[in-house]
């Protein structure tokens, strides 16, 4: 295992707690809501979340690269560059272009999320596969909201997924990314991501066992579509989604 990989890895895993112990000051509190320019919500928790990832991943790895929602791209020398979403509590670790590392904290319900490449996924301690379904009458599909598939203009496709899958369950964002890679659900259809929701998610998924892509197959971090599953059932429900 690559010593400079597995050492950012576990800094990571230390900030994220440490984050995810500050925004959780914050839950349930009455605290102002901003909008931003393109209608997204941010708080108190959001940025003082993101400055002491910041703060504690910079100040441990000086030449490395910083993208944060709520701060934006600060290039590095380094080769690698960290990516997060401080309340979502989704952080990757990508190196030259490929992402080795995430760390998901989820600190109201005490529960970390992490993955390195090589070396498996987690939760906590407890070791992450995908599910061995493999139909779809058989699967569970977990997505954002109906009105951001709307959007995208796959609402009746989506609709004819639900028509041949045997459950169904909305959940914003990264939780249902999660839900896949513990083996909970087989498919996770979503849009209207950036780079800073996937980039801990896609090594998750995949040292999990599963895969993630966009709609067309391919990975690009830069699009705003997301398809996760547990690898088995992914050309199928890709050829739904595509119809």
């Amino acid at each position: 295992m690559n010593a400079e990989w597995r050492n950012r890895y576990e800094v990571a895993i230390d900030a994220a707690q440490k984050a995810g112990e500050l925004a959780l000051k914050h839950f349930d509190q009455d605290i102002a809501v901003e909008w931003k320019a393109d209608d997204s919500p941010v708080t108190v928790a959001d940025r003082s979340a993101e400055a002491l990832l910041r703060t504690t991943l910079l100040g441990r790895f000086s030449q490395d690269g910083f993208l944060g929602e709520e701060s934006g791209d600060s290039p590095g020398s380094s080769g690698y560059r960290w990516i997060i979403d401080p309340i979502d509590g989704t952080r990757g670790l990508e190196y030259r272009g490929e992402l080795i590392a995430g760390v998901c904290r989820l600190p109201a319900m005490n529960q970390t999320f992490r993955a390195l490449r090589g070396d498996g996924a987690f939760r906590g301690e407890r070791r992450l596969r995908v599910s061995s379904v493999d139909s779809l009458d058989r699967a569970h599909v977990y997505y954002s909201s109906i009105s951001w598939l709307k959007q995208a203009g796959v609402e009746q496709q989506f609709l004819d997924l639900v028509a041949c899958t045997e459950r169904q369950r909305g959940f914003g964002d990264f939780y249902g990314f999660v839900m896949v890679a513990q083996g909970s659900g087989e498919a996770m259809v979503d849009y209207g991501v950036h780079v800073w929701d996937l980039a801990a998610l896609i090594p998750i998924i995949e040292e999990a066992g599963g895969k993630m892509t966009s709609w067309d197959g391919a990975i690009d971090l830069n699009r705003a579509d997301v398809l996760a599953t547990n690898g088995r059932l992914h050309a199928e429900v890709l050829r739904v989604l595509r119809k």
